[in-house]
């Protein structure tokens, strides 16, 4: 019963035409093959052949169930055991021996030509529905929403992502969005990136300001798969919508719009009034037009019903035609413990108008991420940017242009000095820009607005970078060292608070010294992050004060604990004896020693203080015979039994 038998099993099998030629694992749909099922019903005539005692003669056991399944004798393993290449399909697949995922299936077997099967590929099939929550970010799905100006964008943007980050304000004659802002749209269980643009006129002239932001959302249109074309339906179909229809045909002929009609909140009263602008809006020629109000949330069930079918679509063939596994295209949720110095670092690049810190942000992107010009005030909105150096996700954060509010100033200009304030508390480190021509024309360093930022910065608790821009004008070097001299003497002097604040020198236009700025952000932002244990605090105020000099060290309250609290920025306890507080002048030595015994210059620092009492603190430091003494026992009476 040895190879003789196993030889008879061969010729049944060629028989039937199993072995290498059927591979069912292969397959590329649910539903099994015609031949297939052919061949099960031809093997049901030799189940006495193959039958569970006959492979008991061989040593190979009977599996029976395995967790609650029906293991044939003809499953591939049995067969491999036999040192036979087959690959036997028993019974269509059941509900049973479906893949616990609705949405995958593996498939791919590899088999080498000397016997031995190989190890199997597991390639992951996409099916519908699909769970946008768990997908990365790089791999969703873009809609960018255009229109003329001034028909809602920026609100329905602020809708979707559920945050109120683009400046909405009604101004009919001008544009307050210039620059694209993208973000993570929420709309149910939908996640998608979606992208804010300017506002289309193709009647601009060549080199305005409209003709520039054009050509920035023809680009980022190359880069979208859907698009939102939005009109203001109490205006009805204006004249200006149908030219950014035909431009949009021109520009972006393959991508898939819905049309939007917003603002038709105050039609749903029923007279007929939203059908009649819905019969206007198929003027443009793609399909039914949605009704919604990006101000108030209506119409977004059917805003969601509309990009559902097309986002899944697009999601299966991207999901599918990548090469990584299901690990790779989903994301991870699960929460690990990271340091504080290697989380992303959020940089606000703030400053005056016009001294290049919308170009500092393109050269760092390597990019024209932002609209850029001679003009002043250009920018608007603050633009939030992603880019890794180094394996370190940073955030940018180009900020409009920091001027004194007035009580007078009004509109967009009066909003964008709101956001960049926000934006400067919200960053770890902030990157004050500077213009070195005017530094030099002036002889001064740094005017009002800018002492302001950086006193707000320091009192937020903010690392702070000084950025000198724009060296490639100043043509004699001897103009250039004294810049260079002049700029950190004048900036301790205006904030001496903190000490050891970086500058750095840099020309933004011909790319020069951005390496030398990310480096320099990331040094005052590993400082930022700094931790330092208290024995290693303990040891250093000893150190400190023995070589300090007090004036009366009875008078003096001495600080006999140190420690430190919290970091992003560094903040410290001292523990002092005695209903008396540390000086001002005492605190900024201790302040002063710290940044220079751990190198924490550039940052602020914050020491707190708390009193203790003299006599807890005798008491725990001295020890005497009474202290020392067990106290007597006291009975109490509830151990008393009564008789």
């Amino acid at each position: 019963m040895s190879s003789s038998w196993i030889r008879s099993l061969s010729s049944q099998k060629r028989k039937f035409g199993y072995g290498l030629l059927h591979n069912p694992l292969k397959t590329s749909s649910n539903s099994l093959p015609q031949f297939c099922i052919q061949r099960h019903r031809d093997l049901t005539r030799i189940r006495s052949f193959f039958t569970i005692s006959s492979f008991s003669r061989i040593g190979i056991p009977s599996l029976g169930r395995v967790h609650g399944r029906p293991i044939s004798v003809f499953h591939p393993c049995i067969l491999q055991a036999a040192r036979e290449l087959c690959t036997l399909h028993d019974v269509e697949p059941s509900d049973t021996d479906s893949c616990n995922d609705a949405s995958t299936h593996l498939e791919g077997s590899n088999i080498e030509s000397d016997g031995n099967v190989a190890t199997k590929e597991a390639r992951v099939k996409y099916e519908k529905p699909i769970d946008f929550t768990k997908v990365k970010k790089n791999l969703l799905p873009t809609v960018i929403l255009v229109g003329r100006p001034n028909v809602g964008k920026s609100a329905l943007f602020n809708r979707l992502i559920r945050r109120r980050e683009a400046l909405v304000y009604n101004t009919p004659d001008d544009h307050v969005t210039r620059d694209f802002r993208d973000g993570i749209a929420k709309l149910g269980d939908l996640r998608f990136r979606v992208l804010d643009s300017a506002g289309l006129e193709t009647a601009a002239s060549s080199g305005s300001i409209l003709d520039r932001t054009a050509g920035m959302t023809a680009s980022i249109l190359a880069r979208s798969q859907f698009a939102v074309f939005l009109i203001d339906v109490r205006a009805g179909l204006h004249p200006l919508d149908l030219e950014v229809g035909r431009w949009l045909r021109k520009n972006a002929p393959g991508i898939n719009i819905v049309v939007a009609m917003n603002k038709s909140e105050s039609l749903f009263d029923g007279s007929g009034s939203l059908a009649a602008a819905a019969a206007e809006a198929y003027k443009l020629g793609w399909g039914d037009p949605i009704a919604i109000s990006a101000e108030t949330g209506l119409g977004m069930q059917d805003l969601y019903g509309s990009l559902k079918p097309m986002l899944e679509d697009y999601m299966l063939d991207v999901l599918n035609n990548e090469q990584n596994t299901d690990e790779g295209n989903f994301s991870d949720e699960s929460s690990c413990e990271v340091e504080d110095s290697k989380l992303p670092l959020q940089l606000a690049i703030v400053g005056k108008p016009n001294v290049g810190k919308s170009t500092l942000l393109n050269t760092l992107l390597q990019e024209e991420r932002v609209l850029v010009g001679p003009e002043a005030g250009l920018t608007r909105d603050s633009i939030r940017a992603e880019f890794e150096f180094q394996g370190r996700t940073i955030y940018l954060v180009d900020t409009a242009g920091w001027l004194q509010r007035t009580k007078m100033e009004k509109g967009p200009s009066s909003l964008s000095i709101v956001q960049s304030r926000k934006s400067l508390m919200r960053a770890h480190v902030v990157a004050l820009v500077l213009d070195a021509e005017e530094i030099s024309k002036a002889r001064r360093s740094l005017k009002h607005d800018e002492v302001v930022i950086a006193r707000q910065a320091i009192e937020e608790g903010r690392g702070l970078v000084v950025i000198v821009n724009k060296m490639d004008l100043l043509k004699e070097q001897e103009i250039c060292d004294k810049v260079m001299e002049a700029v950190p003497q004048e900036i301790q002097t205006v904030i001496p608070q903190v000490t050891g604040i970086p500058v750095v020198f840099i020309s933004a236009l011909e790319g020069r010294g951005q390496a030398a700025v990310m480096h320099q952000v990331i040094d005052t932002y590993e400082k930022w992050c700094t931790r330092l244990s208290t024995a290693r605090l303990n040891r250093w105020l000893r150190k400190v004060m023995s070589r300090h000099s007090w004036k009366d060290q009875s008078a003096q309250p001495k600080v006999k604990y140190f420690t430190q609290v919290k970091a992003r920025p560094p903040t410290f306890v001292a523990f002092v004896s005695g209903k008396k507080e540390l000086p001002d002048t005492e605190v900024r030595f201790l302040k002063r020693s710290l940044k220079e015994d751990f190198d924490l210059g550039g940052i602020p620092i914050r020491i707190m203080q708390r009193n203790v009492p003299r006599k807890a603190a005798n008491a725990n430091n001295k020890s005497s015979p009474l202290t020392n003494k067990m106290p007597d026992r006291i009975f109490s009476d509830k151990r008393t039994v009564s008789a």
